[in-house]
């Protein structure tokens, strides 16, 4: 059984996936403790918290309460939509097809993706990047970065000569920066923990990067702050933006905050600055929508033909160490067989390979039906032809 647990920002508010994301690991190892789990990978991004499992029991019933659980086919499908950018906030956007391979890496590297689950978000991958090749899906798309930046441009009208502060220069950092290039800004500043990132960064877009203990000095005259770490905990709090920022400076200033959890404090809203989060996006992400909607349909036809060549795929893949111990069996005759023939031959001037080749060539075809037929068996779920070959070949190899 395929098992897919989730919380999104389709079910979630930004403050609930903060409160999830704990309980959602400690599902995750209560399902590990209970059950016999065979393959795990998590994908954890700013409006999402996902696990996919491979349980070998496909009997059991798993219940989390307060995330959405779906199995098998229901779990596919939606890990082919997600990878088409149809789940995603700003339909069609680019950015979950790369946490979705980099969320495969990292599973491999850990030893917790195998055969199912790698043959799962392989075709994901594959089906992700035929949609943008087939579709116009994300044509014009935007990111969740560049809607942060179309945040702060509602407020003041635009950014030209603003001077904008980004903390944080990761994937997502660097998808906001990259979207105020084109601005027209006085000046980009760039704060990263890691000094370097921060700099490079920077160097990129014609701004200038800080330590990340000058974060306050930034931050006094700064027009727009959008901040996007991977911190666990507030970076700007209440009372550091109190501090920090004068008076006159904050009922102009504009702070956007697309980090999960949240970089900012939702009570520095009450100094007077104009704060926004991952919730407040929703409306770009309605206007992205509707201008690709006829796209999505196209999108989701792809899906679904994808979808069944995957389930045809890992019903054949349920037969494999059957076929393999019959090809196998037939192997281990073909050879004492062919062995046996040569030496009643004798000497063959060097003709032995002939030989050899056809026995190989009468083995693959004799085989070549039986085999066929097991992989339509899986397919089509026809489990007492499947039971009768494990026991005709059983014990054979």
């Amino acid at each position: 059984m395929i098992l897919n647990i989730r919380v999104d920002h389709k079910t979630a508010s930004i403050g609930t996936m903060e409160r999830s994301a704990h309980k959602l690991d400690v599902a995750f190892q209560e399902i590990q403790n209970k059950y016999p789990v065979e393959e795990h990978l998590q994908i954890k991004t700013c409006n999402r918290t996902e696990f996919y499992l491979v349980l070998k029991d496909c009997s059991m019933e798993v219940e989390c309460d307060d995330f959405v659980v779906e199995t098998d086919e229901k779990a596919l499908e939606h890990l082919l939509r997600l990878a088409s950018g149809l789940e995603s906030m700003i339909v069609g956007e680019d950015q979950i097809l790369g946490q979705i391979k980099d969320a495969r890496k990292r599973s491999i590297k850990e030893g917790c993706c195998g055969r199912v689950l790698n043959t799962v978000f392989t075709k994901a991958v594959h089906v992700g990047q035929s949609v943008r090749k087939k579709t116009r899906i994300n044509e014009g798309s935007v990111s969740i970065g560049s809607a942060a930046v179309d945040l702060a441009e509602k407020v003041h009208g635009n950014l030209k000569c603003k001077k904008v502060l980004v903390v944080g220069a990761g994937k997502m950092g660097t998808l906001v920066a990259k979207a105020l290039v084109e601005k027209n800004l006085k000046a980009i500043v760039v704060a990263n923990r890691t000094h370097d990132r921060a700099v490079c960064l920077a160097r990129e877009l014609g701004g200038s990067a800080i330590h990340f203990n000058k974060l306050a000095e930034a931050m006094k005259d700064a027009d727009v702050v959008i901040s996007a770490t991977g911190a666990p905990h507030p970076i700007l709090t209440y009372e550091k933006v109190k501090e920090t920022v004068p008076p006159e400076n904050l009922r102009n200033m504009v702070m956007v905050d697309i980090a999960n959890p949240r970089d900012i404090e939702e009570r520095v809203s009450e100094l007077g600055v104009k704060l926004f989060n991952i919730d407040d996006l929703r409306g770009v992400a309605d206007e992205s929508l509707k201008m690709r909607e006829a796209e999505a349909v196209r999108a989701e036809k792809i899906v679904e033909e994808e979808l069944e060549l995957l389930h045809r795929s890992l019903k054949r893949m349920e037969v494999e160490p059957l076929i393999s111990s019959i090809r196998a069996n037939a192997e281990e005759i073909r050879v004492k067989e062919t062995r046996k023939a040569l030496k009643i031959l004798g000497d063959m001037n060097g003709n032995e390979k002939v030989v050899d080749d056809l026995t190989k060539v009468l083995v693959k075809h004799i085989s070549y039906d039986m085999i066929q037929n097991l992989k339509h068996a899986a397919e089509m779920d026809e489990k007492e032809v499947i039971k009768a070959a494990e026991t005709i070949f059983k014990g054979k190899n």
